[in-house]
């Protein structure tokens, strides 16, 4: 599975660094959000939104297996 957080992030040519600056949390915490091994507050999330001009069903909605 792409990793939503990250795309977008490289979209905007962001490090993790410059993420992690802009919402006020380490490099560490944004390795580890986009690795799926941290679930982040929801004014987290929505902090990573705005610095990411996404919206929270852009970047952390989950899809339901269709199977």
């Amino acid at each position: 599975m792409i990793n939503r957080i990250k795309l977008a992030r490289m979209e905007l040519e962001l490090t993790q660094q410059e993420l992690a600056d802009t919402v006020g949390v380490t490099r560490q915490t944004i390795h580890l959000i986009e690795k799926g091994s941290y679930n982040p507050s929801l004014n987290l999330c929505l902090e990573i939104c705005y610095a990411l001009n996404k919206t929270l069903n852009d970047l952390f909605w989950k899809e339901e297996d269709q199977s």
